[in-house]
């Protein structure tokens, strides 16, 4: 396991305290906890959170947790950045320049707005960063498949993993959502999701079967298609 206080201090400088988010949900535990710090420095499987921490991003539109998380996820790739006002032109990717003519042709910024990502889609908007993006709809999958998919991601250096899940299942509040995965933890059989709307909720663990509950759900944008998983690399 790799030395955290270095990626505890990062992610503790971008969440808000947590009187100022919504209430957190039984079951679930805040990062920005105690006990959620204390499943960090014991997680059997917690490499990408280190990558991600120092490009932990919020999503600056209520449609752009999708945007979000491929920003996060494009910067810890290391996937060459052009220049961006947003980010004083030092080569980062965020939520401006993640879109391009190609993801255009993926599904414009305009729709994104009102309707969001679909998991499909989200795939499409990485594959249009010229990234490997592979979809798994949890329809199609199993929660064993699942885990040790994750857990093998979040462990090898090369790839992360973004869910795509419906925050009432976790007893969030509503709606579809998409975040990267950060960390497992073996003992409590729980994932850390660093979630993109920190204005609403700090990353948070929540257990295996319950995520994959919540991803094995229809989405109405998709033909009614689960919404599930996906695994992104470099080519």
């Amino acid at each position: 396991m790799r030395p955290l206080l270095t990626g505890l201090f990062l992610l503790s400088t971008v969440l808000p305290a947590a009187a100022e988010t919504l209430p957190m949900p039984e079951g679930l535990v805040a990062l920005n906890s105690a006990p959620g710090e204390a499943l960090l420095m014991q997680s059997e499987a917690n490499a990408d959170y280190f990558d991600l921490a120092i490009h932990f991003t919020n999503q600056v539109h209520p449609a752009f947790c999708g945007p979000a998380s491929i920003a996060m996820v494009l910067n810890a790739l290391e996937v060459p950045r052009p220049a961006s006002d947003m980010t004083l032109g030092l080569g980062l990717f965020d939520q401006e320049n993640v879109f391009t003519p190609a993801t255009e042709a993926v599904k414009p910024r305009a729709v994104i707005e009102r309707a969001g990502l679909t998991l499909d889609e989200l795939a499409g908007m990485f594959q249009a960063h010229s990234v490997s993006a592979e979809a798994v709809h949890a329809e199609d999958s199993a929660l064993d498949d699942f885990r040790q998919t994750a857990i093998d991601s979040i462990e090898d250096g090369e790839s992360f993993l973004l869910v795509n899940y419906l925050r009432s299942a976790i007893g969030q509040e509503k709606g579809g959502h998409i975040s990267p995965l950060a960390a497992y933890d073996e003992d409590t059989d729980s994932f850390l999701i660093l979630d993109v709307t920190r204005y609403k909720y700090p990353p948070v663990w929540v257990g295996a079967a319950a995520l994959f509950d919540a991803m094995n759900t229809p989405d109405s944008d998709n033909d009614g298609r689960s919404r599930g998983y996906l695994v992104v690399s470099r080519q």
